[in-house]
């Protein structure tokens, strides 16, 4: 029952961006599990609005401080340099992208608290220890980097406030060395 949940919730994080893409998609089910990685979505390759992408990268900053801070508080395996180092990193990408979208004057709210989808995927961490924590922990951190790059990548590409597109190109390589890092966790 756990790992079902687990893969619903990480197919439902994996389909947040495209979720963003189309009103009429907001209340779509999951994914069903698959075995292998999933293939990106038809919209993956779809440029976000400005809006959309200041709502899900301060989404995707804030569970990676989160989670992370939960791996510290839970002194499980899961490798304490790197959550030390995607809560600071990702704190610090969380104050620029406030400071960006207030200079910039975006016409969009900075999230203050985690989407369903992602506070699902917090209290399901919250609720394991040990080795399930562990295995959790790191695929999140893999596959949230990964949804990550590809939304930096879209809108650094196509975005349509050139300030938050700059930002977006620079911050870029820094989400694709977590992904590396993520992806040796496991």
């Amino acid at each position: 029952m756990k790992r079902a949940l687990f893969l619903a919730g990480v197919c439902a994080f994996l389909a947040v961006p495209a979720l963003a893409q189309s009103p009429s998609t907001q209340n779509a089910q999951p994914m069903a599990p698959q075995q292998a990685a999933p293939a990106p979505s038809a919209d993956s390759s779809q440029t976000p609005s400005t809006a959309d992408f200041v709502k899900n990268a301060a989404i995707s900053g804030m569970f990676e401080i989160q989670s992370s801070q939960l791996a510290l508080q839970k002194k499980v395996r899961a490798d304490r340099r790197f959550a030390q180092h995607m809560i600071h990193d990702h704190e610090r990408m969380a104050a620029q992208l406030k400071r960006l979208v207030r200079s910039a004057h975006v016409d969009t709210q900075v999230p203050t608290a985690l989407d369903d989808q992602h506070q699902k995927m917090l209290d399901q961490l919250r609720g394991e220890d040990g080795a399930n924590f562990d295995k959790d922990y790191d695929q999140m951190q893999t596959q949230g980097h990964q949804e990550a790059v590809t939304l930096f990548q879209n809108y650094a590409q196509n975005g349509d406030n050139p300030q938050l597109k700059r930002w977006a190109a620079k911050t870029l390589p820094e989400l694709q060395s977590h992904l590396a890092m993520a992806k040796k966790l496991s």
